[in-house]
Parts: structure tokens; sequence; C-alpha cells
């Protein structure tokens, strides 16, 4: 009597199963989420202490800030990513898995998106306290910008933090790879999250979001195809 041969699971199922290995190990460990969130705030505290009292300019910076916190908090959260799956070699288990290595890519940039994503929800609050900004202006735009921000992090990030995992100064190489990436995804969320914060009497707020998607778009495109090279490289 033969064995039945094992199909490899289709490409949702397979993204579905990375995503939830990820989330299962940080709901089980939870230090990369305590770390990131005492990192940003702590980020945040300090841009106030620097502007000190002017409360009419931390208002102004305050999207700016916001971002910059998100921003300096994913090298943390990307890093971490990959530097789980380079322990005991975990990562050539999921590669000689049957699984899709663009399933990997895909359920990476999920997990990182709402990591960061729910970071992004913890530090409204605090920005409101800090800032003095008004949420209730236009609340579901700015959640919705919030999450293109993040997929915009999140979809280069996981390509280049793969690339520098094996690295001997990852953790210097994946700003220096990103950040210079991430500078037209930067000024586009903070553009539209001013815009979602305050008045928009020129319509501004809707060509951000629409550069916001197209980036997005482009690099979870991108890494798509390029990954599996990625992989078989590493």
């Amino acid at each position: 009597m033969t064995a039945p041969i094992r199909t490899p699971p289709g490409l949702l199922r397979s993204t579905w199963l990375v995503l939830r290995k990820d989330w299962l190990i940080e709901w089980r460990t939870r230090a990369r989420l305590t770390a990131l969130i005492f990192f940003a705030l702590s980020t945040l505290l300090l841009f106030s202490f620097a502007m000190g009292p002017d409360i009419t300019m931390l208002r102004v910076h305050a999207p700016g800030y916001l971002w910059l916190a998100i921003l300096f908090a994913s090298t943390l959260s990307l890093g971490e990513s990959f530097r789980v799956e380079s322990e005991n070699q975990a990562m050539v288990g999921l590669v000689l898995a049957p699984v899709e290595p663009r399933a990997i890519f895909l359920g990476k940039v999920a997990g990182n998106t709402s990591l960061l994503f729910g970071l992004s929800l913890v530090l409204l609050p605090v920005s409101v306290a800090l800032y003095d900004v008004d949420l209730s202006r236009n609340f579901g735009m700015l959640l919705l910008v919030l999450l293109l921000g993040c997929i915009g992090i999140s979809a280069p990030g996981t390509v280049y933090s793969a690339i520098s995992s094996n690295a001997r100064a990852r953790d210097v190489m994946l700003p220096l790879l990103l950040f210079p990436v991430l500078v037209p995804m930067l000024l586009a969320a903070v553009s539209a999250t001013k815009f979602a914060l305050v008045a928009d009497p020129q319509q501004q707020l809707s060509s951000w979001v629409k550069l916001l998607t197209a980036f997005d778009l482009i690099y979870l495109s991108v890494g798509f195809l390029l990954f599996p090279r990625v992989v078989e490289e590493d």
C-alpha cells in the first residue's frame, strides 16, 4: 500500500498558516510587542519635550512625530520577525515544507502590518494627550491612512529584513536599506494624516491616499515576485 502524496496547500491557506504561527509566537512571548510600545511611547515623549510647551507647534507637527515613532519602532519589529526564523534553522524548515515562498512573504507582511497597526492604535490616544490633536474630524479616513502606511512599511521591510537577516551587521543594514525607500511613503502618510486631523479645504487627502495605495501595490507586487529569489539566496 503506497502512502498518499501530499500536495502543497493553497496560497491563501499557506499565508494564513504562516500568519497564525507568527501570531502564536507573539502571543506566547509578547516581548516584541512590549518593546515596540515602550520604544514608540518614549519616542513620542522625546519629541514633545524637544518642542517645548508650544501647543500650537506640537499640534502642527503631531502627524510627523506619530509616523516617525511608528517608523523607528518598525525596525525592531521587522528585524525580529526574521530573527525568530533564523534560530534553529526555522527558515530552512519553512522553505522545505510544502509551502509557497510567496505565502511566507504574504504571511510575514500581514503579521508585521497587524503589529504596526495595533501599535498605531495605541499611540493615537497618547498623541491626543501629548499634542492635543482632534481625532473626531475624520476618524475613519485616519484609520485607513494608518493601515495603508503600515502596509507601506511592512511590504518592503519584509523583503529587506529577509535579505539582512543573515548579515553580521543586520541591525544597521536594515535601516540603511529601508529608510531611503520609505521616503515617498512617509511623506504621503504624514500629509494624509495631517489632512485627516485638520481642515482640508482643497481636498488633498484623497490624492495622498491614492499615492499611499499606489506605493503599497508596487512594493507588494515587487516583493511577491522577488521573495522566492531572496529565500533561495539565503
